[in-house]
């Protein structure tokens, strides 16, 4: 490798399962767009559809109208099945969250239906640690052709990346209108969607005990009139997977996420729901405590999403932000939270990272404790340094500056401006926030009641692990981990 190389971020075996060739592969922002896509994707199936998830709604239109009405997803999945009866059609979703459907009468009624369709196979997946959830959201078609990425196919998520406000697109099978919501996923062809077939079919028989039909992938069923991001790249896999019933625990994703931040030269970019896990933010300490420290760039929802949610992560979230401002440089880590024209926050689903403009990842996995050893999560990686990928860096900044000008309700050619001129990331962000329109304004800290913030300390509703979730309150915490992120940091960086 010649003097000044990158190396790669992303190894086999340390913080990925694969890494596998796509020979395309393109983002999806928001899930107007992603929804659309799936639609055609499940018809252009020949053999089998699969579908993984954390929920799956029948009822929801993949393609609403101004009403938010639309043939719901159940009636086409069972016209797809008896249009084309020789396609398995293979859907598993997480047990507990599915509870709450069990509620909904049209719910029971489309999934009794299902049950009764001898093309489509329906199950609950409980193979998993209690306390834990099966967070992972892929399809696959054909055994080739797969998306995996953060987007799930549930009420109350389709919208599109200019998040009007009062758009009645946005209202769920109750007639309620909700509020906008900014996710993104990745679509992928080749052999990584035939590891990605793999993994579907782990997960399928660990559910089950039975594996999948096994079929032939036939090959390039690309959409015609989807222009790619990528060609010809390697994409790498990584999971996370708590230790169960004979399966070892795996934890590929959290070693990435340190390894990035390890590897930062000038900045990383995340898009992410949570912000909890302390190892994270304290690798992100140590890195704004040298003297050429990146920057860090967070975009998140104002609050997390359900009151439990926002007792749990909220508060955690404000601590390790006002702990990372203590750092020799922590004006270079900002907290941002999007808002739309109207001054409506956007919820912030997404999972994205994205490092120098050099790697780009997108994925499942938040940046909470949960995401890094006791749900299961799986995220696909960009590297510019895996020698397939030779070039790619002026695409990622593209998608860079196309997410950063939708949160601020700009073009991205000002966000690929601003960065040229300032060679900073926070610089052209704080130069672009309008008070007027949509845009990003930052994240108020502050401080949490004495409630919440004795549940963040200790990680009560946010464990690492299954054990994590039975230790006594003295054996666990955020300061723990908060150590074990700044010692690791240090030895990888040679301090």
């Amino acid at each position: 490798m010649s003097e000044g190389a990158l190396s790669p971020i992303v190894v086999e075996g340390r913080n990925c399962w694969r890494i596998e060739r796509a020979d395309k592969a393109r983002m999806i922002v928001d899930a107007a767009d992603y929804y659309a896509l799936l639609r055609d994707l499940m018809a252009g199936a020949k053999q089998r559809i699969l579908l993984i998830g954390w929920d799956f709604d029948p009822r929801i239109p993949l393609c609403p109208d101004e009403k938010g009405r639309g043939e719901a997803l159940g009636h086409y999945l069972l016209r797809l099945a008896h249009d084309t009866p020789g396609r398995d059609i293979d859907i598993l979703r997480w047990n507990f969250g599915g509870l709450k459907q069990f509620f909904s009468p049209a719910i029971v009624t489309m999934i009794a239906r299902w049950k009764l369709t001898r093309a489509i196979s329906f199950r609950m997946d409980s193979a998993h640690p209690l306390g834990c959830s099966h967070h992972q959201k892929v399809a696959v078609f054909d055994d080739h052709l797969a998306v995996c990425g953060g987007i799930d196919v549930s009420s109350r998520r389709w919208d599109t990346r200019d998040h009007p406000d009062g758009d009645g697109h946005r209202t769920d099978p109750d007639g309620k209108s909700y509020m906008p919501w900014h996710d993104s996923t990745m679509i992928l062809a080749g052999p990584v969607g035939n590891a990605l077939a793999e993994l579907g079919n782990e997960r399928w028989q660990r559910a089950t005990k039975k594996p999948l039909r096994e079929i032939e992938g036939d090959g390039e069923n690309w959409p015609d009139d989807l222009e790619p991001d990528f060609f010809g790249v390697d994409v790498a896999i990584s999971r996370t997977r708590a230790e169960y019933d004979g399966y070892e625990e795996i934890r590929e994703i959290e070693q990435l996420y340190l390894d990035m931040i390890a590897a930062a030269k000038r900045f990383i970019y995340f898009e992410n729901q949570y912000f909890t896990s302390a190892r994270i933010a304290a690798a992100i300490a140590e890195r704004l405590n040298e003297d050429d420290a990146p920057e860090f760039v967070i975009v998140m929802p104002k609050t997390a999403d359900g009151w439990l949610e926002q007792m749990a992560m909220d508060a955690a979230r404000v601590q390790l932000v006002r702990e990372i401002a203590k750092a020799k440089h922590g004006d270079r880590l900002r907290v941002y939270v999007p808002h739309t024209a109207g001054g409506e926050p956007i919820y912030v689903h997404a999972k994205t990272a994205i490092v120098d403009d050099r790697m780009i990842r997108v994925g499942s996995a938040n940046m909470n404790n949960r995401s890094m050893g006791l749900d299961s999560e799986c995220d696909v990686t960009i590297d510019a340094a895996l020698s397939a990928n030779t070039g790619v860096e002026p695409t990622i900044r593209r998608l860079r500056e196309s997410l950063i000008a939708e949160h601020l309700g700009v073009e991205p050619v000002m966000v690929g401006r601003g960065f040229e001129a300032s060679g900073s990331l926070i610089d052209t962000i704080e130069g672009l926030r309008s008070g007027e329109g949509r845009s990003l304004e930052l994240l108020d800290l502050v401080k949490p009641g004495p409630f919440d913030e004795y549940i963040a300390e200790h990680e009560l509703l946010d464990p690492e692990s299954p054990d994590a979730m039975f230790d006594a309150i003295p054996e666990r915490g955020m300061r723990k981990n908060w150590h074990k992120g700044r010692a690791w940091i240090r030895r990888i960086r040679g301090r």
